[in-house]
């Protein structure tokens, strides 16, 4: 039929006297990833907390004022405001990390492209409500992404490895070993055993990121690169096998009661095998990890 009826309106986020969020369209309104649509409704003298967006946002405020204040990741000077009237429409792009502010009661219509998923969304909560918020959005969006599913933790005896694998590094360790068109090898190769640590589940990523590397305050970036194509163009082999220690880092114990499987390259990653890098995004002390852009 030329018009379809979709789906209603759910309640998304219901905290009385501060914020409300109705989704028309999006994962949880209609199951539909392609575009996300809401009201919302926001108290004076409330916030959202800083989030950084890995999708593009127009938010179209009917009623009161929304004040963005921007990071410098967010596009401009530290502390940088726009404010967005009644009948405005403002426009957020992707990666912008940024915080909305609420003076006065406030209505607005928010429009994701593609469609708000928890894992799209990084908020750096500070209160007992805005986690709640958390908790209640991954809830209804079942935590995981949808696309990443699929690649969720498998048993040690997998018989069907997955081939995409990514590893993250300095973003200067990686455009060295470009430049001299050499194998790329992480500092802990040779401590570590000869190998170099991977993953094939990209929501392990930040975890593993924020565990072992938050004591490097340097730019850092995501590689994706083929397993079969590491064996069978250069030679090198990957195996499947518990989480080991990055130097003198210890792995998390939950990820070993978890039965996590770490694929471990036996050798360095060449230029030519990388297929994809991706970007990846901290808090403005460069410690902690928010997000990796395009992929989680």
């Amino acid at each position: 039929m030329p018009v379809t009826i979709l789906g209603s309106k759910q309640r998304v986020v219901d905290l009385p006297g501060q914020l409300s969020i109705d989704e028309f369209a999006g994962n949880v309104a209609t199951k539909d990833d392609r575009i996300s649509i809401a009201s919302v409704a926001a108290k004076a003298g409330t916030a959202e907390p800083w989030l950084t967006l890995l999708y593009d946002e127009w938010i179209c405020v009917l009623k009161g004022e929304i004040v963005f204040t921007f990071s410098p990741e967010g596009g401009g000077p530290e502390g940088d405001v726009v404010r967005c009237p009644a009948g405005s429409t403002a426009f957020i792009s992707k990666s912008t990390r940024f915080q909305p502010q609420f003076p006065v009661d406030t209505e607005y219509i928010p429009v994701c492209l593609p469609a708000f998923r928890p894992d799209r969304c990084l908020r750096e909560d500070s209160s007992a409500e805005n986690e709640k918020v958390s908790a209640r959005l991954a809830e209804l969006h079942d935590a995981a992404p949808a696309d990443s599913k699929a690649n969720s933790c498998q048993p040690t005896d997998s018989t069907a490895p997955p081939d995409i694998l990514y590893h993250m590094t300095e973003v200067k360790l990686w455009q060295a070993s470009k430049a001299k068109k050499e194998a790329y090898f992480p500092p802990t190769f040779e401590a570590d055993g000869f190998y170099t640590h991977a993953t094939a589940v990209p929501a392990r990523l930040l975890e593993t990121a924020n565990h072992f590397y938050q004591d490097s305050t340097d730019d850092w970036v995501c590689l994706q690169f083929s397993r079969a194509k590491l064996r069978k163009e250069f030679g090198v082999i990957t195996k499947d096998e518990p989480p080991m220690p990055v130097g003198e880092k210890k792995v998390a114990e939950d990820w070993q009661s978890s039965q996590w499987v770490c694929p471990h390259v036996y050798g360095g990653i060449p230029v030519a095998a990388v297929e994809k890098e991706f970007r990846m995004l901290r808090d403005d002390a460069k410690k902690k990890f928010l997000g990796i852009e395009g992929l989680v």
